[in-house]
C-alpha cells in the first residue's frame, strides 16, 4: 500500500488556519484638538453621519452546511459530505470547513473559510488571475508542487463582497501514476464551489 506524501499527511491534520489568522483594526482618537474659545459658540452642528453598516454581521454558523452534497460528491470523491468544521476562536467572524479524501488513487481537498470585518468597504485581491462576475471581487491563483515524485495542483479562489472574504482551496492528484490533477479540473471546482460559498452569505 501506498503512503501518503508528509506534505498531505500534514494537511489531514485539524485544520487551524484561520484560527491565529487576526486581522488588527486599530482606531486613533486625537483628543489634542484646540480648546473652544470663551463664550457661546455661534451655532451648534450636527453630528457626522456615520459610515454605512456592514452588509454581513457574521459568516454561516454552519459551514459545513454551505454547499450541496452533491457538489462534495463531484468534488472530492469518497468524502464524507458532513466535513471537517474550522476551529477558531472567534466563530462571530471566521468560520469555514474542509472535504478530503483518496478515492482508489484519486486525492482531492477541498475547503472554505469566512472571514467577516466588522466594517464596511470594497476590498481588493492582490496578485492572481481576476475572475469576473464573483464578488466585489475575486481572483485565482494556481501552482503545483512536487513531493516524493508525487504532483498535487492547487487552485486557491479569493473572492470579496463588502465586509467579507471567502477563501476556496481546492487540490489533488493521482497517486498511481504520480501526476497533478488537471489544471481545468481544479481550476473550475474551486471557482464553483467559491460561488456556491459566496450565496451562502445571503442566505
Amino acid at each position: 500500500m501506498r503512503s501518503l506524501p508528509l506534505t498531505l499527511v500534514a494537511r489531514l491534520l485539524p485544520v487551524a488556519v484561520l484560527a491565529a489568522a487576526g486581522v488588527a483594526m486599530t482606531t486613533s482618537d486625537d483628543s489634542d484638538a484646540s480648546a473652544t474659545p470663551a463664550g457661546p459658540s455661534p451655532q451648534t452642528s450636527a453630528p457626522a453621519t456615520g459610515a454605512a453598516a456592514p452588509r454581513y454581521a457574521k459568516p454561516p454558523e454552519e459551514a459545513c452546511t454551505v454547499l450541496p452534497e452533491s457538489m462534495i460528491k463531484d468534488l472530492v470523491p469518497g468524502a464524507k459530505t458532513a466535513g471537517n468544521e474550522l476551529k477558531s476562536s472567534d466563530l462571530n467572524r471566521r468560520t469555514g470547513c474542509s472535504w478530503h479524501a483518496l478515492d482508489d488513487f484519486d486525492y482531492r481537498w477541498l475547503d472554505i473559510a469566512y472571514d467577516v470585518k466588522s466594517v464596511a468597504g470594497k476590498q481588493k485581491s492582490e496578485g492572481g488571475s481576476a475572475v469576473p462576475g464573483l464578488g466585489d471581487d475575486a481572483s485565482v491563483t494556481e501552482k503545483t508542487t512536487e513531493d516524493d515524485d508525487q504532483g498535487i495542483r492547487e487552485a486557491v479562489v479569493t473572492v470579496h463582497q463588502d465586509n467579507a472574504t471567502v477563501t476556496v482551496t481546492y487540490n489533488g492528484g493521482d497517486f498511481e501514476s504520480h501526476k497533478a490533477a488537471g489544471s481545468d479540473e481544479i481550476r473550475k471546482g474551486a471557482i464553483s464551489a467559491a460561488r456556491k460559498a459566496l450565496a451562502a452569505l445571503d442566505g
